[in-house]
């Protein structure tokens, strides 16, 4: 090879790997936020567009009488603020992320099964925060009584009914009972950004007639629609990243 094809390679190459970091770095990245008996299997059947990174945000147990606004400040630091981010919740992910949203730019944020302010959250954790019974009880009852309940709340849960069993088995007793208490006293009550929600109208964990105008709504989808429903659900988060 003469030295002057073997420069001409070297700089086809570097253009090349150039172009490849370049496209790399601005890529956008979906942070997604598990549900409080969730892990990060919940978006595994989820089909998001290629153009976006998707990063799962990992959960510690939240310190003693920790607000969700403080768990929330505390996460941000896995958050990479130097490049365009979406973010993406569950439930109490769904929650976290809209405090996030307070502190943080993203450019979007969608909550699945989830609400945007305590506003929206049932009765039963209103008459919680006032008669506070949660704290009665170990947090080893309260998770005992979550994995009884779950599929009697949420019985199409048995179309996953192996992933929700070890989801919620992973979870640590101390772990569910501050979450709790982070829900039964979240006090948050309005919202400044704008937020995308897509709710099932038969979740009974978060029962839709409680979201206020809701932009997409499953029909038929119960409060696991992320994993039972995760082709619709695709479709839906594939067109709010795009617009």
């Amino acid at each position: 090879m003469s030295a002057q094809l073997h420069k001409k390679l070297i700089l086809v190459i570097g253009l090349f790997c150039s172009c490849c970091v370049s496209f790399c770095q601005t890529k956008k990245i979906i942070y997604c936020f598990p549900g409080q008996g969730s892990d990060r299997r919940i978006f595994d059947s989820l089909t998001i567009d290629s153009s976006f990174t998707i990063r799962i945000i990992e959960y510690e147990t939240p310190g003693k009488n920790m607000s969700l606004k403080m768990f929330a400040k505390q996460l941000t630091e896995q958050i990479d603020t130097t490049q365009a981010f979406l973010l993406l919740g569950v439930s109490l992910g769904g929650m976290i992320c809209t405090e996030i949203a307070e502190l943080l730019m993203p450019e979007k944020t969608i909550l699945i099964s989830s609400a945007k302010n305590r506003n929206e959250l049932p009765y039963r954790y209103k008459f919680q925060k006032k008669y506070p019974l949660y704290k009665i009880f170990p947090g080893s009852f309260l998770l005992a009584g979550a994995k009884t309940l779950q599929p009697i709340v949420e019985p199409d849960r048995k179309k996953n009914k192996n992933t929700f069993k070890l989801m919620l088995a992973g979870k640590k007793p101390l772990y569910m009972k501050r979450t709790i208490h982070m829900l039964v006293n979240w006090d948050r009550t309005t919202n400044s950004k704008k937020i995308y929600q897509i709710h099932g109208n038969n979740d009974h964990t978060l029962p839709v007639k409680n979201v206020k105008s809701p932009d997409y709504i499953i029909a038929n989808g119960s409060h696991m629609i992320t994993l039972t429903r995760a082709k619709e659900i695709s479709e839906i988060i594939n067109k709010i990243i795009k617009e």
